[in-house]
């Protein structure tokens, strides 16, 4: 009898002990309250951070096993980064439960475009890490729209941006430069991980990030990588645990703002959203969230380049009315194109720094027969009396073989079209970072010009780059 009670005492204090330590293990592991509500930043694209060296948890192998159960092609390993991220987002449940919602509406846009280049599909469930799905995010660095673009990678994978328009804002066309640029990712990588890792911080740091550590796995990479974009994988994969599993965490859709019906009509005419919604009978708003990419709700669309207007299915009622606005050719407004300047922050910057140094060097320019001082101004963009000036000349007269001086910080010279140019690979360079350095190269136009049938460089390579 003394030893069943002894022995029921020693079970009874191993119990109490197990469950305090489990308690203490519990309060440890879990995040401070400030890391929980991830979304309430000025920055869409900003990953929220973790611990980098988080305490030892127990492999919880649930979760491990449901994300084994998602049928995939991206790799999704689960691990305590992937945890910790799992428990930020399944507190956000108000938040996911919006995400499911829209994702009734942009899902099949991004599984087409995604498909179309055979890339992942789960790959879509980046728009949630990127910007919640808004169209209209733009991050503190300026990467804009559904796909988080920069404005230089954006204008590579040939999306549009001037006063009528930014593409990067339009889930359809961004959602194919995106699955292109996950395309070229794949083939210069070799990696689906490494790709993700690539659309946050460039394909070039994720390849200064390989040789540094010898390795081709994301794991052994991620402490060479920005300290972003080591959360922006686990962020991903967390994602797509929380949108397949999320009736395990008591998260709910929420229905979808946007009409799931729509009809798409293309136009070569000037359109105006806003008379297109009294035409249709809905409310501007929701038209406007359709068409989001329209900077001025006019869709500027001619025979050249005809512009795509989502809008709600169509009803019999509709179509006079609808085809009186489509067909309205007495819209006043200014038809002509303005390119857009960068908007990226770390280019302005740079722009900022360079502003102040003016350059004194001087072109000289040797008279042709036939020319005049006034022919010769208009080709460098300066004025007559500057010519004289510059050159101490008393009247207008010029000769043949005459040089003059024309001050370099005044010139706007126009170059005569150039078809090519060659460029030489440097070690490091990827296709879309080339792109963005010649004004009017994009990365389909570089693989057309040259014949590649991928995206691999390689140091030394020449390249032809048409620049119109």
């Amino acid at each position: 009898m003394i030893k069943k009670l002894l022995f029921t005492s020693i079970c009874t204090l191993i119990g109490f002990v197990s469950v305090s330590y489990a308690q203490q293990k519990v309060n440890i592991d879990s995040l401070p309250k400030i890391q929980d509500n991830i979304f309430i930043n000025t920055d869409p694209v900003s990953v929220p951070l973790i611990y980098e060296n988080p305490l030892l948890m127990g492999q919880n192998y649930i979760y491990k096993l449901r994300l084994d159960s998602i049928a995939k092609t991206v790799p999704l390993p689960y691990n305590e980064y992937v945890q910790q991220y799992i428990d930020i987002y399944a507190k956000r449940k108000d938040l996911f439960g919006k995400m499911m919602g829209l994702s009734n509406y942009y899902f099949p846009i991004f599984d087409k475009a995604l498909k179309e280049f055979d890339i992942p599909q789960e790959i879509k469930y980046l728009t949630i890490v990127e910007s919640q799905m808004n169209p209209h995010a733009i991050s503190r660095v300026g990467a804009t729209g559904i796909w988080q673009f920069m404005f230089g990678t954006g204008k590579a994978y040939g999306l549009k941006m001037d006063n009528f328009v930014d593409e990067r804002k339009d889930p359809i066309q961004a959602s194919y430069a995106a699955a292109q640029y996950f395309r070229d990712a794949y083939e210069e990588l070799g990696d689906w991980l490494l790709a993700i890792a690539a659309y946050n911080c460039g394909k070039g740091a994720v390849a200064r990030a390989m040789i540094k550590a010898d390795s081709r796995d994301f794991w052994v990479i991620r402490q060479f990588l920005p300290k972003e974009t080591r959360n922006y994988v686990p962020a991903f994969i967390a994602a797509v645990y929380v949108m397949n599993y999320s009736n395990k965490h008591q998260i709910s859709p929420q229905a979808c703002s946007l009409f799931l019906k729509t009809d798409t009509v293309q136009t070569n005419k000037f359109v105006s959203l806003s008379d297109l919604a009294k035409a249709l009978n809905v409310d501007e708003t929701a038209l406007f969230a359709l068409n989001p990419s329209y900077k001025k709700q006019i869709v500027n669309g001619t025979d050249e380049d005809p512009k795509r207007i989502v809008m709600p299915k169509l009803r019999d009622i509709d179509y006079a009315g609808i085809y009186e606005v489509l067909n309205n050719t007495g819209l006043e407004t200014s038809m002509r194109v303005i390119q857009a300047s960068t908007d990226d922050a770390r280019d302005l910057r740079k722009a900022k720094a360079t502003k102040h140094i003016a350059s004194n060097s001087v072109v000289l320019h040797k008279v042709a027969a036939g020319q005049s001082l006034t022919t010769v101004a208009n080709k460098y963009g300066v004025e007559v009396q500057d010519l004289r000036v510059w050159n101490g000349l008393k009247s207008k007269t010029i000769v043949p073989g005459q040089n003059l001086k024309i001050f370099a910080k005044n010139v706007s010279r126009l170059k005569p079209p150039v078809s090519f140019l060659n460029y030489t690979v440097k070690s490091g360079d990827t296709l879309s970072e080339i792109a963005e350095k010649f004004n009017g190269a994009t990365v389909q136009s570089i693989k057309r010009d040259n014949k590649l049938s991928r995206a691999g460089l390689h140091a030394g390579m020449i390249l032809k780059i048409s620049k119109g």
